[in-house]
């Protein structure tokens, strides 16, 4: 069976990948996004609308406008998660958010403010189906997503409902599934849990969100380096808990560093195409 998710495709192979943002969401919008150069699409719901109609209607945009270039139907779709990762009980009550959200056929979802391996492990357990059994009983609860909402998510991935189904389960867990989940590691409740919340199964990549990392030590802007001390070693503890766990890590690039943050271990970033381009020829892409 081909490849459906182009992000994870090139994870496999070790290669770094890079994304946008999705912007307006809406059918011609979709058809527009068919032909974007980034590896994936970020559609950003944790500030701004939980638009499920008009996701809907973009992601049919983009099977209509398909396939891409690199001949997979859509690009791979990862959505930010409105809800918090504060505490298991607030996670499996906003879990509604995940199956909702895996029934349009997005390929990912971002979980925002990780702070709890509790939230974590529900959050994973909501994005699966209960018959896959990787990592059940080893740091992870039965899956939580029910049968129902499978046909449209089939229909944008290309498959019929039985393989996506199958095809539906969090890589890297599954080597064969298809489904990325993300934490943002951005503050510092969620930075003293992060060598316990990246080792539950089934995180793809994690970020240490600046922005909101430095409100958390008492900066109202410290998005863009340079750094405090206290940013430079958060930022370096999320990085070696990505690397002990075997998530990729996610940071942002620019054409005059790309090189060197790919040899630090950045293997997800948030770029320009021109860094993406000098990106892809340092790891010979």
């Amino acid at each position: 069976m081909p490849s459906v998710n182009r992000a994870v495709e090139l994870l496999k192979r070790g290669q770094p990948i890079y994304y946008g943002g999705a912007g307006e969401l809406s059918y011609e919008k979709g058809v527009e996004a068919s032909g974007r150069w980034e590896d994936y699409l970020i559609v950003e719901m944790e500030h701004g609308l939980f638009d499920l109609p008009n996701l809907k209607a973009f992601m049919a945009g983009l099977v209509d406008a398909g396939p891409t270039s690199g001949g997979h139907l859509t690009p791979c779709i990862i959505v930010t998660l409105p809800t918090n990762g504060t505490s298991e009980a607030v996670m499996r009550a906003n879990a509604w958010m995940v199956k909702q959200l895996l029934a349009l056929g997005v390929h990912g979802l971002l979980l925002c403010h990780a702070e709890t391996p509790g939230a974590v492990r529900a959050f994973v357990e909501a994005a699966r189906y209960p018959f896959q059994a990787r990592g059940v009983g080893d740091g992870l609860g039965v899956g939580q997503r029910g049968s129902g909402g499978q046909g449209f998510a089939a229909g944008t991935w290309g498959l019929d409902v039985q393989d996506y189904v199958e095809k539906a389960d969090v890589w890297p867990l599954n080597s064969d599934g298809e489904l990325m989940l993300g934490l943002k590691i951005e503050n510092q409740r969620a930075l003293a849990n992060v060598e316990e919340s990246l080792a539950v199964p089934g995180i793809a990549f994690a970020e240490w969100g600046p922005g909101d990392m430095g409100m958390s030590f008492g900066y109202p802007d410290r998005h863009d380096p340079p750094y405090p001390p206290e940013m430079i070693d958060a930022r370096a503890a999320v990085l070696a808990a990505c690397k002990a766990n075997g998530v990729a890590f996610l940071d942002g690039v620019k054409p005059d560093n790309v090189t060197d943050k790919i040899d630090e271990g950045v293997m997800v970033s948030g770029c320009s195409q021109e860094a993406a381009e000098i990106g892809k020829r340092h790891t010979g892409r």
